[in-house]
């Protein structure tokens, strides 16, 4: 033992507080649009959604976790004091952002406000960069796959009498991006750390906007005779499974960014020797964001519920295809993502689908705003943060 356990105590209290928030405000995204098309009844997609968030985090590895804790910083940069800061500039951050209208991602606050102290702690070599090979790597296979990409795209939009100008710059987008997580998950791209999260930042909602792009024009031509009775009976359970993945999923991701918090601070404090996670951490911060749901779930799908307008239940199993599919798999790869960013770029791609007027452009010119300025915002805050606390803390 040594003698932080007080403010140990009050990290642990802070990092499931910033579960418990998740859950209040982003957990039930995932299943509002089962309530909008009258899939479920909001009691029960809440009740759904709060059980799928506390299975999640048991279903797949620790690796999110373990990119938090050890993969962003150096060891000697995570001290308590540093920790506690870089939570407290997320919870500040996200609080102005909301109480503004901006939508930014927590899970990209926490890093900006990880980066940030550690670097007020340990100076900039406590970053841990990825090597130029390593970046060299990601734009060669970027460009090879924007390419390829655009020319599939363009072709099969033509074939579907879509707008060829529009397939060739989603087919860009879509083959740039999803040519990184490929690549990784045949073990031919080594990437991670900083760079992996500040690339799927953009990744993964392009990739959840043309995919559900895709899908949904698929899914309109093969089903183009079909009654909208029998699309409504065949895609109506289908929309409600892959909401119920896409909220575990979520809880996954998410859930386990205060697993990796309080595994930190306990090895900080010397209360453990290695970043190895215990299963009372896992229990709390699954209990915390399933809990979070429970208390805040129900206004948020019911606000949801009436925003959402002109969504079929096949259009909704396409949007949450596509975005439990990359959710799912940057949380194998351990990597922390935008849940909501992933959500929102299916529903835009589903949109698209109606032609380029039927997408709000400004609210989404807003969101890739908000993804590129929530890490360095962070940054600042938990930097000046850090300083301001241990000033005052001199005087105690």
């Amino acid at each position: 033992m040594t003698g932080f356990e007080p403010i140990i105590l009050f990290g642990i209290i802070l990092a499931l507080a910033l579960n418990f928030v998740n859950g209040l405000n982003d957990a039930s995204h995932s299943i509002a649009t089962v309530v909008a098309t009258k899939a479920l009844s909001p009691a029960k997609a809440v009740l759904l959604t709060a059980l799928c968030n506390f299975i999640g985090p048991y279903l797949f590895t620790t690796a999110v976790a373990a990119t938090i804790g050890t993969a962003i910083v150096t060891q000697n940069a995570l001290t308590p004091l540093s920790i506690i800061v870089a939570m407290g500039a997320a919870i500040i951050l996200v609080f102005v952002a909301t109480r503004a209208g901006i939508p930014i991602s927590s899970s990209h606050a926490m890093v900006g406000g990880i980066l940030g102290a550690g670097v007020a702690v340990a100076g900039l070599s406590a970053i841990i960069l990825p090597p130029l090979v390593s970046v060299a790597d990601v734009a060669v296979y970027g460009i090879a796959g924007g390419v390829i990409g655009a020319i599939a795209l363009a072709l099969f939009a033509a074939s579907f009498g879509e707008d060829t100008k529009t397939g060739v710059i989603l087919g860009a987008l879509f083959g740039a991006s999803l040519v990184i997580p490929v690549m990784m998950l045949l073990g031919l791209l080594k990437i991670g750390g900083l760079l992996v999260i500040v690339l799927f930042i953009f990744i993964s909602p392009i990739i959840g906007m043309v995919g559900a792009f895709v899908f949904d024009v698929l899914i309109s031509h093969l089903f183009r005779h079909s009654r909208r009775n029998r699309m409504k009976r065949i895609f109506q359970p289908l929309h409600v499974l892959a909401c119920l993945v896409q909220a575990t999923a979520h809880g996954a991701n998410d859930g386990q960014h205060a697993v990796g918090v309080i595994t930190a601070l306990l090895v900080s404090s010397g209360l453990l020797l290695s970043f190895v996670v215990p299963e009372w951490v896992i229990l709390a911060a699954a209990f915390a964001i399933g809990l979070g749901t429970c208390f805040g779930g129900w206004q948020v799908v019911d606000k949801m519920a009436k925003e959402i307008t002109k969504i079929r239940p096949y259009q909704g199993f396409c949007a949450a295809t596509a975005s439990s599919a990359i959710l799912v798999c940057v949380t194998h790869q351990g990597i922390p993502v935008s849940s909501t960013h992933a959500i929102n770029g299916a529903i835009v791609g589903v949109g698209a689908t109606r032609g380029k007027n039927a997408v709000q452009w400004r609210v989404v010119r807003e969101m890739v705003t908000a993804w590129i300025i929530t890490i360095p915002l962070a940054v600042v805050i938990a930097y000046a943060g850090y300083f301001i606390v241990a000033f005052g803390m001199s005087f105690l």
